[in-house]
């Protein structure tokens, strides 16, 4: 079954009839003083991170985006048993991004506490383990096998579109979202960031649930609902019909988000939602963000984009004289 999963390759509808080729080589990112972060305890190099998405299961992977630039690496999401996902096709790209419904494929946390070993073994950079469930119970048993096998932390999925029961469902309804964190908080000692949808009414309202049950940090956004017709077949191109927009176009929309819940969530925020460049991760910290994840872009612009991101963001304080990137943290809010 582990080997089924990693082989595993997802078929992307491409406008134009192209590809998308993974080329993870690359340089080693800057690192000073300035760029480091320290997130709920974790210490990154640079606030720059991986989002839990279309990669981030094999070492090797992980590996090769930690070498391109990235901060931290998270992974894919992670249940408690195997899950195939849907059929393709499962992601279609449109013009102000990729729309996907992957379907949550994976090869259970009995599987992949290998893989956790493996990268923990090659990774300098903090790894991050991604966890869905359908129960608080689940989310707890599947985040302390992580854990033990080697994870840095834990992000909770409370906020995949396209599988019913869990994520968005969970993500959706403060009562249940503390629940599962109070009870993931009980079963492990290391932090515990939370990924919140912005299909909620109140996405902040959400946020200060998290934040009171004991979420170490908020990662805003993950996907917003979303579909796409096929003009000649007259029929949706994703085999689950609907799933969940990421890129350029939802940025307004996660920037809206971090600027609200850095108003009234005294946490650290991780933003997330179509950076591409240096300029938007930037955008991101003015609003609130401590840290940025990065994931469409890897598919848009190559794994090179976090090197390129976090040059830019160190080239942006030293011009404004900013000592620290964490000076630029929530800096729109006193203006």
């Amino acid at each position: 079954m582990r080997h089924k999963h990693r082989e595993r390759r997802t078929k992307v509808y491409l406008s134009k009839a192209t590809t998308i080729t993974e080329n993870l080589g690359g340089e080693s990112s800057v690192k000073n003083e300035r760029l480091r972060v320290n997130l709920a305890g974790l210490c990154l190099e640079n606030p720059t991170m991986l989002a839990s998405g279309i990669l981030g299961y094999s070492a090797e992977t992980l590996k090769s985006v930690a070498e391109g630039g990235a901060g931290a690496v998270v992974t894919k999401s992670v249940g408690l048993k195997p899950r195939s996902g849907y059929a393709n096709p499962t992601v279609v790209q449109v013009e102000c991004g990729l729309i996907n419904a992957v379907g949550l494929p994976n090869p259970g946390i009995e599987e992949f506490v290998k893989d956790i070993g493996e990268a923990k073994a090659v990774l300098k950079a903090p790894l991050i383990v991604s966890v869905y469930g359908f129960s608080a119970e689940e989310y707890a048993v599947v985040v302390e096998r992580a854990v033990k096998a080697g994870a840095d932390a834990v992000e909770l999925n409370v906020s995949c579109p396209h599988v019913r029961e869990t994520g968005a469902e969970i993500g959706q309804n403060p009562k249940v979202l503390a629940e599962v964190v109070e009870k993931v908080k009980k079963s492990v000692e290391k932090p515990v960031f939370v990924k919140l949808s912005p299909n909620v009414t109140d996405i902040v309202e959400v946020a200060e649930a998290a934040a009171k049950a004991g979420a170490d940090a908020i990662t805003a956004i993950n996907t917003v609902r979303a579909m796409a017709i096929d003009l000649e077949t007259a029929k949706p191109i994703l085999s689950n019909k609907r799933g969940g927009l990421s890129g350029p176009a939802i940025k307004p929309i996660a920037v809206r988000c971090v600027y609200d819940i850095y108003e009234r969530v005294k946490k650290p925020i991780i933003g997330c939602g179509g950076i591409t460049s240096w300029r938007d991760a930037v955008e991101f910290m003015l609003a609130g963000a401590s840290a940025v994840q990065i994931g469409t872009a890897i598919a848009l612009k190559g794994p090179s984009v976090f090197r390129l991101v976090t040059r830019g963001i160190n080239a942006y304080l030293k011009r404004k004289g900013f000592r620290s990137v964490s000076e630029i943290v929530g800096l729109a809010h006193r203006s």
